[in-house]
């Protein structure tokens, strides 16, 4: 950390990613923000929407050895609202969380709060889906949120139109998420959070190649694939992704690549797997609220079926969370949709499954073995080798074969707490 302070107050943090290790596409890096725990990547981070991770405490993240997590700030700055968040210390004590944090820039309320929204050049216009109360966000007050929040990623606001929306639009929206960024740039004066761009321009392959020579002039510690998983075919998402990527490699490869949104599993493996390094969704607790928990073997386990009534197994024998350790298969069915545990021990579960996924991930950078983690994690997934064709050909252009043989007797083997690289 380099000593001293800014003008807001804050510790001039210093900031570095380092690669350290390549297999071809794939980077596994560590990303270091101040003197908080280094981030290894390919990470995925779970998402604590206003400054919580529903049924999860950040004891329990901690345990997991999670190193950073996302907070809105759309949903913050409206409830508690910023300056209460501000005076009770920023985000960080608020929740009692003492490892890194991003947050994002509102933008996304864009394509989500469409109906209760207008734009400009100057911002967006949105109206509160919970006050009726307009509200205007230029690229300066979604900076001035962030810096009172306090997290240690900043997003720049972006222009974001829905994925599926062709035209002229798209350029324009590209173009003006470039002019933001320069305000945004200009707006931001605190020296201890990294501030993101975010690439954008639909699925027109040609616009995102200009919108990343413009971001790749400006970004300093990051950039972010925006734009994606709203509806596109994932044919679609890959080759945006794969496209994006491949430029950063030319331009700025010593920037760690967020893709906003990603928390599939075979889509955070494909896209790390690309070249990208950073993922969030709230896929793991929200799916753990219908009572489904994540696993290898299929993907997929819907507890609330009655085929798991006598199922005295935990989860996934193979998952070391509080939640495989401690409980069955049959007693997660018995309390699923009925009591708010099981939504909290789910979503433990779900969370380590994702943190250990990328762990997977890094290994297999690290022995140069990403080809058999490959072909091992889609047979898992696809026990009938019913491999999507999307999943195949971002294979094949990757350079990977996929086989059917089975599974071999390399063994991932999970880390010591607190060893995250």
């Amino acid at each position: 950390m380099t000593s001293g302070g800014d003008e807001n107050g804050g510790e001039v943090m210093s900031m570095s990613y380092t690669i350290a290790s390549k297999a071809q596409r794939a980077r596994h890096g560590l990303l270091r923000l101040g003197q908080k725990p280094p981030i290894p990547t390919p990470v995925f981070m779970p998402v604590g929407t206003q400054g919580t991770m529903k049924g999860v405490l950040p004891e329990q993240l901690i345990d997991m050895d999670c190193r950073i997590l996302l907070c809105n700030t759309y949903h913050l700055g409206h409830r508690p609202g910023y300056e209460l968040v501000k005076k009770a210390g920023g985000v960080h004590k608020m929740m009692n969380w003492p490892r890194c944090i991003l947050t994002d820039s509102g933008g996304f309320q864009m394509v989500s709060l469409s109906k209760l929204m207008t734009l400009d050049e100057q911002g967006v216009n949105f109206e509160s889906p919970h006050t009726g109360e307009m509200t205007l966000l230029t690229p300066e007050m979604s900076i001035e949120i962030q810096e009172a929040l306090g997290a240690d990623i900043v997003m720049q606001l972006d222009h974001v139109v829905h994925v599926l929306t062709t035209g002229p639009i798209v350029e324009e929206a590209m173009e003006r998420s470039v002019r933001w960024l320069d305000r945004c740039f200009e707006a931001h004066k605190r020296k201890d959070q990294a501030l993101f761009p975010i690439i954008q321009g639909g699925l027109n392959l040609e616009i995102r190649e200009k919108c990343v020579e413009e971001m790749g002039k400006r970004a300093k510690v990051g950039i972010a694939i925006g734009g994606l998983s709203g509806g596109e075919s994932k044919d679609e998402f890959w080759r945006v992704v794969a496209k994006c990527c491949e430029l950063l490699d030319k331009v700025r490869p010593e920037l760690p690549r967020y893709v906003m949104g990603v928390g599939f599993a075979v889509d955070l493996v494909i896209c790390s797997l690309l070249g990208a390094d950073m993922f969030d969704c709230v896929y793991p607790t929200r799916t753990a609220r219908f009572g489904t928990a994540l696993v290898r073997d299929g993907g997929l386990l819907q507890l609330t079926r009655n085929q798991f009534k006598k199922d005295f197994r935990p989860i996934d024998e193979e998952c070391e969370c509080y939640t495989c350790k401690n409980h069955t298969r049959a007693y997660l069915h018995s309390i699923t949709g009925k009591e708010s545990v099981a939504c909290h021990l789910l979503s433990i579960h779900n969370i380590k499954h994702q943190l250990d996924l990328m762990e997977r991930v890094r290994q297999s950078i690290d022995a140069d073995r990403v080809e058999h983690f490959l072909n091992e994690f889609l047979k898992e997934q696809f026990p009938d080798g019913d491999i999507p064709k999307w999943v195949a050909d971002a294979s094949e252009f990757m350079g990977y074969t996929i086989t059917k043989a089975a599974k071999s007797d390399y063994k991932w083997t999970s880390p010591l707490p607190g060893n995250g690289s």
